[in-house]
């Protein structure tokens, strides 16, 4: 009888290693995938990053340590953007002696479509350009309007998808009680 790698019963012990070792790179390709796609979500540290202001100075978000931080994802093409920013920057102005910062990614690719809409819109808050989308990529984001509110330890402590007029006391709860300022006032 010719040896052609069975025993007894026609089990081929390389194809067992095989199929063993296919199982396995199945497993670890499905479980890689499935850790990129987990999203960055409330209760979870905030990762951290580093990025560019207008003025080429770079920002670390750990920096930012013992402050509220205003995280938000936005860019000069988006009509909610729009919408939002004006809110946003009186919440920046109403809230300058507190220890609260709020940071402005954009996603735009072109720096000059960006001063142009900060001039537009009278921003003065810190922005910083994700030209590349890499931070984008980091938080996960599905679009922007995106905001990520963390807190002095550097805990997602609310995510907002979308705009919000933050004018409005209802949206500012979390914001408030991180900076234990009372609702009515």
């Amino acid at each position: 009888m010719a040896d052609n790698g069975t025993r007894k019963g026609g089990i081929n012990p390389v194809a067992i290693l095989l199929v063993v070792l296919a199982i396995i790179v199945v497993i670890v390709v499905v479980f890689t995938k499935q850790q990129e796609y987990i999203a960055v979500k409330e209760g979870s540290e905030a990762p951290d990053f580093s990025l560019p202001d207008l003025d080429g100075k770079m920002h670390k978000l750990s920096d930012y340590r013992g402050k509220v931080v205003f995280l938000n994802f936005w860019a000069t093409w988006c009509d909610p953007c729009k919408d939002e920013m004006p809110s946003m920057e009186m919440l920046h102005r109403a809230l300058k002696d507190k220890p609260f910062v709020i940071i402005a990614v954009s996603v735009d690719k072109n720096r000059e479509d960006i001063d142009e809409f900060l001039k537009e819109y009278n921003i003065s808050f810190l922005i910083l350009h994700d030209r590349k989308g890499k931070i984008k990529e980091l938080y996960k984001t599905t679009g922007v309007p995106e905001t990520f509110i963390i807190d002095q330890n550097g805990i997602i402590a609310e995510k907002v998808w979308g705009p919000r007029d933050w004018t409005r006391q209802e949206n500012l709860k979390t914001i408030f009680r991180l900076l234990g300022i009372k609702e009515d006032g």
